[in-house]
């Protein structure tokens, strides 16, 4: 009989990551990603369930770790003290500077750091609640979920995916190859526990209808699910999307909608 607490869910979870068929990402990546994926996670519905699980207090200090451009950042501005958001990609915080310019928001402190930098020669200090959205992808969970919670002095939130997450399995049968997502919420819920943590859990159902101004765009904005194609390839994911796309009041997008669940993970300090 296997004892799941004998399980070195650390190492799993390095062994899951390894097989997965999606391309790691970039701050480049990001980067060229940037405009699109700001304007569509504001279309979702996820930062306000995000906000309704939370409930921000007032008087709250937060660290917003791998923020991107602000998905949850902006609309947590209004609810608490301060925010430092930090991000790997200067691009999104670019987008997230202009927004907090065009809204008049002045309690958002921006860093360009990854999991990786040194976080107090960075200096983002302590907080009070410490959030890492959509953002757990290392090759270390333990060890980033030791770094991330020695920055929050009374809360700690995680989301991350459930199932396939935000990959569209459709577009991977398409072209002909094996979709493997890695690990999920579970593998990351067992480690925690394994750590002593007895966390809290919720889930949020995101629903995807991306738009595009252009097919390029659309096109370029699959890279980060499929990475590097083969010829063959590309005109099989041609082929789906002459099938799939349609053009409505300007803008391109996928004939159906994609339903994405996010498992949101939090525990107490004390």
């Amino acid at each position: 009989m296997i004892d799941i607490r004998a399980i070195d869910w650390n190492e799993v979870c390095k062994e899951k990551k390894a097989m997965r068929s999606s391309p790691g990402s970039s701050s480049k990546c990001w980067n060229k990603r940037a405009p699109s994926f700001a304007a569509n996670t504001t279309k979702t519905g996820y930062a306000e369930a995000f906000l309704k699980i939370v409930n921000p207090k007032q008087t709250w200090t937060v660290f917003d770790m791998a923020c991107g451009a602000g998905t949850l950042a902006i609309p947590f501005a209004k609810r608490v003290k301060t925010i430092t958001a930090v991000d790997f990609s200067d691009k999104m915080l670019d987008i997230l500077r202009e927004q907090c310019y065009e809204s008049n928001i002045s309690n958002i402190r921006t860093i360009n750091a990854s999991w990786e930098d040194d976080w107090n020669r960075a200096g983002i200090g302590l907080h009070d609640v410490a959030i890492a959205s959509r953002s757990l992808v290392v090759d270390d969970l333990r060890s980033a979920i030791i770094k991330l919670s020695s920055k929050a002095r009374k809360r700690v939130y995680i989301s991350t995916i459930v199932d396939d997450g935000p990959y569209d399995r459709r577009v991977f049968d398409a072209i002909g190859r094996e979709l493997n997502m890695g690990p999920d919420y579970i593998y990351n819920y067992n480690l925690l526990y394994q750590m002593g943590i007895r966390a809290n859990i919720d889930f949020i159902i995101e629903r995807n209808h991306k738009t595009y101004k252009t097919r390029h765009q659309l096109m370029e904005s699959m890279e980060w699910m499929l990475g590097k194609m083969t010829r063959e390839e590309e005109t099989k994911l041609k082929k789906y999307l002459d099938k799939h796309l349609v053009y409505d009041a300007g803008w391109w997008t996928l004939d159906y909608e994609k339903a994405t669940t996010w498992a949101v993970i939090w525990w107490d300090k004390d």
